[in-house]
């Protein structure tokens, strides 16, 4: 998703601007740029990554290091290739209205033609340059019409998804901010005030913020703000204080972000089952499901939506919610689930994953299960999110800010409040008292094991080394582990661009069989529970084959030694806690591969980190 920030006070707009640029890179981008005012407008912009945006800024002139007020943009491409011209801030012919924006105008074509028509020609591909052009054409074209004014009404023409930052030299102490389905955030300080698309530009400023909700838009001074409906009604907005500290945001002496990440895991699971799992009284305390506790232990079903990672961690959900409270569980991707006629809705609870809480797919998945009178339950990570605000209760994940693009913590964390949400479940349904406490203390001692598995660092390292030249990777596992399968071969696509598919183990003789050689390295996750003797037959099956197998074990299963050309031993645990175990090494082995390999981990190519666009 592309990056948003804006700013308005007295300090250098430049040097905050590019400082929230930065904080930002970690969603993935093309192009960058700033647009500044001081008595006219200058514009510094450029493909390339926000270092370089930097340097041109140094050479730019003198109006670009006095201006107070600015706007930046980092750019992931869709409508027209990642160049200068295409990136953004776009003006308007006069050069006197920058705009940057996040989204798709979806009649963007129909408005160019329209524009063009009259007189208005276009010095880029974007369909965001449209936008600029139209509150151009209104605010000449309606008498009486001011900035806001121009701004409000072309946000009633254009279709689609938007997060916008616009400011004029015509009105020049004002930005103008507005969204619908792209995520904005004022951040409030002493006679300034800072906009981005998410908070982590903000935090280095200000903890006090205000999150615009779709359907808004706000007018930002010097001396305020002021937060109205596009239909022009005035909105009390509350603020909200950011609950994460900027040292999160920083790498701490790891190389990457996503390293980082891995390694904090034993601390986020702390995080996350803190005041909620009280193994003395056998049970788990959800306060931000409380009210609706007994409406889900009566549901005839459960949906889950979500995309990505978080559909993988949906799964595992999956089998949690069937297995501890006998609640039957549908799994769906999100981006599918509006574009058929899904089957839900009074007495129907849908629960829907997003780590950012404003994936676009999910929310449309919400929005629609609302509409036909289901339960909406969300389980998100950043506080005052759009699913966060939207869905009718929900339970943060407090993973903390997850900057790496390839998901690690907030996976773990997903799984940690689902299956702390299927014990809740169980109580008094299909549980005793005994096997709850059982349950718990399992969970509770996870994030000692995990600090174990990442003891295992230089293992895995000379393990990486072995295939990081390796062109396809196959991931096998069996119940609680295929999701986690499905997980492993998906971080090391992501980040390595090596080809991987994970597969049920048992579905390898549907057809993955046939692609098995000694070219062919095999994941396959084989902890010792029920099904541990059919994994053992699989692993003989790619041996046969001439495959490469590396196994992740229980700790001190010596049979598997001699079937696997290498072994990464996690510890013993009940199978429900397994999946928080063997994903570790799977995140570290492509971690590993990917930096072998020369990759940008935090920032893969043509990924972003919050998909809010379709």
């Amino acid at each position: 998703m592309c990056g948003i920030v804006g700013y308005i006070g007295k300090q250098e707009a430049a040097n905050v601007l590019l400082g929230g640029l930065k904080r930002l890179e970690y969603r993935g981008y093309d192009s960058a740029g700033i647009a500044v005012l001081n008595g006219s407008l200058s514009v510094v912009k450029q493909k390339g990554n926000v270092a370089s945006l930097g340097e041109a800024i140094k050479q730019s002139d003198g109006m670009v290091s006095d201006a107070t007020i600015g706007i930046g943009h980092t750019r992931w491409a869709t409508h027209g290739d990642p160049s200068d011209r295409n990136a953004h801030p776009h003006l308007n012919a006069q050069g006197d209205i920058a705009l940057i924006h996040n989204g798709i105008i979806e009649n963007h074509a129909a408005l160019r033609v329209e524009l063009a028509n009259h007189g208005y020609s276009f010095s880029s591909d974007t369909d965001s340059e449209v936008l600029v052009h139209l509150i151009d054409h209104l605010w000449e074209s309606i008498p009486f019409l001011d900035f806001e004014g121009a701004v409000r009404q072309a946000l009633t023409v254009v279709e689609g998804a938007y997060g916008i930052c616009v400011i004029s030299g015509r009105e020049p102490d004002k930005v103008i901010v507005a969204r619908k389905g792209s995520p904005l955030v004022i951040g409030i300080g002493e006679n300034e005030f800072f906009i981005a698309s998410d908070a982590a530009p903000l935090v280095e400023y200000t903890r006090k913020v205000v999150y615009l909700s779709d359907g808004e838009m706000a007018v930002v001074h010097r001396d305020g703000y002021k937060v109205k409906t596009i239909d022009n009604v005035v909105q009390e907005k509350a603020l909200t204080e950011l609950d994460f500290e900027l040292e999160e945001i920083e790498k701490g002496g790891f190389e990457h972000f996503m390293l980082k990440e891995i390694f904090e895991q034993p601390d986020v699971m702390e995080d996350v089952m803190r005041g909620r799992v009280r193994i003395e009284d056998a049970r788990v305390q959800l306060g931000g499901i409380a009210d609706q506790l007994e409406q889900l232990r009566k549901a005839q079903r459960i949906i889950i939506c979500a995309c990505g990672t978080s559909w993988h961690a949906g799964l595992i959900g999956e089998y949690l919610i069937e297995e501890f409270a006998n609640i039957p569980v549908e799994v769906d991707y999100a981006s599918e689930f509006r574009y058929r006629k899904p089957i839900i809705g009074p007495g129907d609870v849908m629960l829907v994953i997003s780590q950012s809480g404003e994936t676009a797919d999910t929310l449309a998945a919400l929005r629609l299960a609302k509409e036909k009178g289901a339960t909406v339950i969300g389980i998100c990570n950043v506080v005052g999110s759009t699913i966060a605000r939207e869905t009718h209760c929900g339970m943060y994940t407090h993973a903390g800010p997850e900057i790496g693009v390839a998901s690690t913590k907030a996976f773990t964390a997903q799984v940690i409040v689902l299956t702390m949400l299927a014990l809740a479940l169980s109580k008094e349904r299909t549980m005793s008292d005994a096997e709850v406490m059982q349950a718990l203390y399992c969970l509770d001692t996870l994030p000692e094991r995990v600090k174990n598995i990442l003891e295992c660092r230089d293992q895995i390292v000379d393990i990486a080394e072995h295939y990081k030249d390796a062109r396809n990777f196959l991931y096998l596992g069996r119940g609680y582990n295929f999701p986690v399968a499905l997980e492993g071969a998906l971080k090391l696509k992501e980040i390595s661009y090596i080809h991987a598919e994970g597969y049920p183990a048992a579905e390898m003789k549907h057809g993955p069989i046939a692609l098995i050689d000694e070219e062919m390295p095999v994941v396959v996750i084989a902890p010792k529970d029920t099904t541990y003797k059919k994994v053992l037959s699989n692993i003989e099956e790619v041996r046969t084959r001439k495959g490469r197998v590396i196994a992740i074990a229980t700790e001190g299963d010596e049979e598997i030694k001699a079937l696997a050309d290498h072994v990464i031993y996690v510890p013993a645990g009940a199978p429900f806690i397994m999946p928080l175990l063997t994903v570790i090494p799977l995140q570290m082995l492509s971690y590993y591969i990917a930096t072998l390999r020369g990759c940008d981990v935090d920032r893969p190519r043509n990924l972003a980190k919050s998909v809010t666009v379709e």
